[in-house]
């Protein structure tokens, strides 16, 4: 089976947008992970994508902004919220590379109510923000609802320069053009499409998590594999195919 190339940006092609939204103020951190160890947590018909051998786990605050239907308008007030979320690594049986979330925190009710009750994510409600100091940047998360409940992460970066060649890590680990996702008895595939990823260096500088292990997987230990920051993108998604029946 052959499996498709890692675009630095992929061709919307023949899909048409449903969704659009806007990612911004980006902090990614990964940690190396055995693949044996995280493909029971992958829906069916997927397996961890690897590189070398290695997959990874993600763990990455944002802002949502501006999300809408289609060319609508986007959805004030509620279009628009932080989010933190835990994600690993995946591959179908047609090849297609995307992400799996294993927890969504957002910090708006509303849109996490509608993710769980369509597609299936697991989305959760959070309280969250975000401090600027300079180039210092400070996520704070804690979990409202469903559970566990009072889970909480903190974490601080220092935002560095941009990156004008991501390495072959950086790239594997941003450039991810759909989700893989369990809902009504089968593996879903949502493409997504938007510019190539302005990536900055950042620096770690202070991690308090416990996300990574209420979503089933171990908690962080030791510096992550990598660090890196975005001011963001545009997104526009496309409807969901079939990935796997059982």
């Amino acid at each position: 089976m052959d499996i498709e190339p890692l675009d630095p940006a992929p061709r919307q092609g023949s899909h048409r947008t449903i969704l659009r939204q806007r990612w911004e103020q980006l902090t990614f951190l990964h940690w190396a992970v055995a693949p044996d160890l995280v493909a029971p947590l992958l829906p069916a018909g997927t397996r961890p994508d690897t590189l070398d051998g290695t997959t990874y786990v993600g763990l990455i605050a944002f802002r949502m902004v501006g999300v809408g239907l289609a060319r609508g308008p986007a959805v004030p007030y509620l279009g628009s919220f932080w989010e933190t979320n835990v994600r690993l690594y995946s591959v179908d049986d047609a090849g297609r590379r995307a992400v799996v979330f294993r927890s969504l925190d957002a910090s708006r009710l509303l849109p996490v109510l509608v993710a769980r009750a369509t597609l299936r994510l697991p989305y959760l409600w959070s309280a969250m923000r975000l401090e600027r100091d300079g180039d210092r940047r400070t996520y704070r998360c804690r979990r409202r609802w469903p559970g566990p409940a009072g889970a909480t992460s903190r974490m601080v970066v220092r935002v560095g320069g941009p990156i004008a060649e991501p390495t072959p890590l950086e790239h594997f680990l941003t450039a991810r053009w759909a989700l893989h996702t369990r809902a009504y008895g089968r593996t879903l595939h949502l493409p997504n499409w938007h510019p190539q990823w302005p990536l900055h260096r950042a620096e770690l500088l202070h991690l308090d998590d416990e996300l990574v292990a209420a979503a089933g997987l171990p908690a962080p230990t030791g510096a992550p594999a990598s660090v890196l920051y975005s001011p963001g993108v545009p997104v526009g998604f496309g409807p969901p195919a079939t990935a796997h029946r059982p």
